[in-house]
């Protein structure tokens, strides 16, 4: 099973900029699908981003147009790249590897890590 180690995380003001990362501890070109999730104070985990190996990205609706998901299966790492950061931004990211697709719906049942910590500030 692929360990995950996500970073990048911080404290950004509304209106700025993250780039999260996520290594695998091993290969990711044999897994299809790569996403992010994050987990606000109180709330569920959400999906925020999705890619998978031919490159098709999904993401949820609050973020589209601000975030962008990309992989890189020579270096096993997944990046979020965060722009125009909100308040409701704020929360713990997490990598996920092999989500599997039902319908119109993503799901992961496979292990996380530690998750890197969002704060963004009004």
């Amino acid at each position: 099973q692929v360990q995950l180690v996500e970073s990048g995380g911080g404290l950004v003001q509304a209106g700025g900029s993250l780039r999260l990362s996520c290594a695998a501890s091993r290969s990711i070109r044999s897994i299809n699908a790569m996403g992010w999730y994050r987990q606000a104070p109180g709330k569920s985990r959400d999906l925020v981003a999705v890619i998978t190996n031919s490159g098709t990205t999904n993401y949820a609706d609050s973020v589209k147009g601000r975030f962008t998901i990309s992989r890189d299966n020579a270096k096993d790492t997944v990046t979020l790249q965060m722009s125009t950061l909100k308040p409701e931004d704020t929360g713990v990211y997490y990598c996920a590897a092999g989500l599997s697709r039902y319908g119109s719906a993503w799901r992961y049942v496979g292990s996380w890590g530690q998750g890197t910590q969002v704060t963004v500030s009004s």
